[in-house]
């Protein structure tokens, strides 16, 4: 009787950390995004004329590839790209809506994110 208690200890270990896991990987992947959008919305160096102002389209097909780069898919639709004021001081805004699920063993759970370039 102590031997199919430890096995199914074990099995529920196993299963546990693998649930864990791919949750946390999933939440790890959106921390990371959240930055890179952050970073994108910076416009690091238009303010000052150093680096030439993207199109809409430019910024959507950049944060697709930042969300690539973390192993997420994303279609334009879903990203948002605003602009607030003109010239030199436009501030931009960018956001994310998607879906991640975790595969779990006998179903899987969706996660939803929508990490955004706001504080």
């Amino acid at each position: 009787m102590k031997k199919i208690s430890l096995i199914l200890t074990l099995i529920l270990v196993v299963v546990a950390s693998n649930v864990a896991w791919q949750i946390c990987a999933a939440e790890l992947a959106n921390v990371n995004f959240r930055e890179d959008i952050r970073d994108l919305a910076a416009q690091a160096g238009t303010n000052i004329g150093l680096v030439q102002k993207k199109s809409d389209d430019e910024i959507v097909l950049s944060v697709i590839g930042r969300a690539h780069n973390h192993g997420i898919e994303l279609q334009p639709s879903q990203v948002t790209v605003r602009r607030t004021d003109s010239g030199e001081r436009t501030t931009l805004y960018l956001a994310a809506d998607y879906t991640a699920s975790v595969k779990l063993p006998f179903f899987s759970v969706a996660l939803h994110f929508t990490p955004s370039s706001e504080k």
